[in-house]
């Protein structure tokens, strides 16, 4: 059963307009949630899209998995040399990138 055919059943025929309320209702619920769970989400995913998109040699960085670097190079295929340590690098996946931790470390050099 779809979400409309529940709806109409739970609605009782002796009330008039109590489907439409039920309609209108289920609406509101909808949008509630689209309002303040998929609407912030994908704004944080443009944000992180962006960021990736925008990273170059010299930048101060953290990844998911929390490594702290200085980007190196960035590659072609959509990945970066980090470097970890002077001397040491690795390459890792320009989505390992954390925006908010990199934001947070950057913050707090200035």
């Amino acid at each position: 059963m779809n979400l409309l055919h529940v709806t109409l059943l739970m609605a009782d025929p002796k009330q008039p307009g109590s489907q439409w309320t039920s309609l209108i209702m289920m609406g509101a619920i909808i949008l509630v949630f689209w309002l303040f769970m998929i609407r912030p989400q994908a704004k944080k995913a443009k944000d992180q899209k962006r960021y990736i998109d925008n990273i170059q040699k010299g930048d101060r960085l953290v990844t998911i998995a929390g490594i702290h670097g200085v980007v190196n190079k960035v590659n072609d295929d959509n990945t970066i040399n980090l470097e970890v340590s002077p001397g040491s690098y690795i390459k890792i996946e320009k989505s390992a990138i954390s925006l908010e931790w990199s934001n947070a470390i950057n913050k707090a050099a200035k």
